[in-house]
């Protein structure tokens, strides 16, 4: 497998373990060293600051679904426009589960090497989601 396909491969199987809830698979995925530009709140570092992550977010949506829209790739990149969908069944950022559907956009953008990301800048419509299951914008 050439260094492209090898990437959009790495990445299909990054997509895998969200939509199955399979997380361990991201530790063949994801370098050690990974530099996320973009971590969600929380988000530790390497492997397993993604592992935690997905992990709290399938606990809130047991059903969380990542469906690729459109995906743009080159040797070493791999960029998609995704949708993230589920149904708030459990503690979601402080919030007691509402039993409500979400569905957001978002892109991100993945560099590899030798199939494994080590590179991400990434944003999804975190406010968007917030307003889905109804909770409402703290103002000061």
């Amino acid at each position: 497998m050439m260094g492209k396909e090898k990437n959009v491969d790495a990445q299909k199987k990054f997509g895998e373990a969200i939509n199955t809830g399979n997380l361990e698979m991201i530790r063949e995925l994801v370098a050690e060293n990974v530099k996320d530009h973009d971590p969600a709140p929380m988000q530790g570092p390497g492997p397993q600051g993604f592992i935690d992550f997905f992990t709290m977010m399938r606990n809130a949506f047991p059903d969380l679904n990542v469906e690729v829209e459109h995906m743009v790739t080159d040797q070493e990149n791999v960029a998609l426009a995704y949708t993230i969908s589920g149904t708030h069944k459990g503690d979601f950022m402080g919030v007691s589960p509402t039993g409500k559907t979400f569905s957001a956009r978002g892109v991100q953008i993945g560099r590899f090497e030798n199939g494994k990301l080590v590179e991400r800048y990434g944003s999804s419509d975190e406010l968007g989601i917030l307003k889905q299951l109804g909770v409402k914008p703290v103002t000061s």
